[in-house]
């Protein structure tokens, strides 16, 4: 059975008190909920790694980073391996999400390399995919985010794919306060399922988490958690309250 998984990405916000604040805020939310019936995950920047890990409840609250280098280790000024991130104590990191692909150029090819380091040093990798705008009009965004995925993940072992989350993020419904229609989300969300199992069998497919991840809310996520292939979210925004970010977690 694949697990629902909500996740939130801080994004480039927050100083480190605040960050620290933020994540005991939401710490104390999820054992104040009682039992859950998804996991819960919160991606933050990397200085913020120790001072969070060191307030959460691991066993009720994950951690990721929102990236890691495609080097393991050399002269590359101002990077973090993925080797560094697995030695703060986080479980997971973020990667392939649509503004590190567009504001440092990242292609599929690096993005093979970062998940390939990333699962070497025992982390999870959410994997973010998604079309622009200019992709969902023209109708041609289904090959797209294939090779999106086939080109960064599909040489990879089942054995390796179960610590891999799948992201949609439709890239013109983040941060645009535009929401893609819970079957809009639901058809992209059937079609990576299809894809995953053409390549790996129908039994890892079902069993692959895939979340949704553009401007989900509150308001929204029940609509959208109700939908069969939609397993939970990759939450912006609205991960940075942490009111915001329980009301999308009790969705489910």
């Amino acid at each position: 059975m694949r697990k629902n998984i909500v996740a939130g990405n801080w994004k480039m916000n927050t100083t480190v008190p605040e960050g620290v604040k933020l994540a005991e805020d939401v710490n104390a939310a999820v054992n104040a909920a009682g039992e859950l019936k998804c996991d819960v995950v919160v991606g933050v920047p990397f200085t913020h790694l120790t001072a969070v890990k060191a307030v959460l409840d691991g066993g009720k609250v994950g951690l990721a980073a929102e990236n890691c280098a495609a080097k393991a280790s050399g002269a590359y000024t101002g990077e973090v391996s993925a080797a560094m991130v697995a030695s703060t104590g986080a479980q997971y990191v973020i990667l392939g999400h649509s503004e590190r692909r567009e504001y440092f150029c990242e292609s599929n090819e690096m993005l093979k390399e970062k998940v390939d380091l990333a699962l070497a040093n025992g982390l999870k990798v959410i994997f973010c995919c998604g079309e622009s705008l200019e992709l969902r009009e023209a109708g041609n965004y289904a090959d797209f985010i294939a090779a999106e995925i086939s080109e960064s993940l599909f040489h990879l072992t089942a054995e390796q794919w179960a610590n891999i989350v799948i992201a949609y993020e439709p890239i013109w419904a983040i941060g645009t306060g535009k929401t893609a229609t819970s079957d809009q989300a639901q058809e992209v969300h059937a079609m990576i399922r299809k894809l995953i199992a053409g390549k790996y069998g129908e039994k890892l497919a079902d069993d692959t988490t895939i979340l949704y991840g553009g401007s989900c809310k509150p308001s929204n996520a029940p609509e959208l958690f109700a939908k069969p292939d939609i397993d939970g979210g990759l939450i912006g925004g609205a991960s940075l309250k942490a009111a915001d970010f329980m009301g999308i977690v009790t969705a489910f």
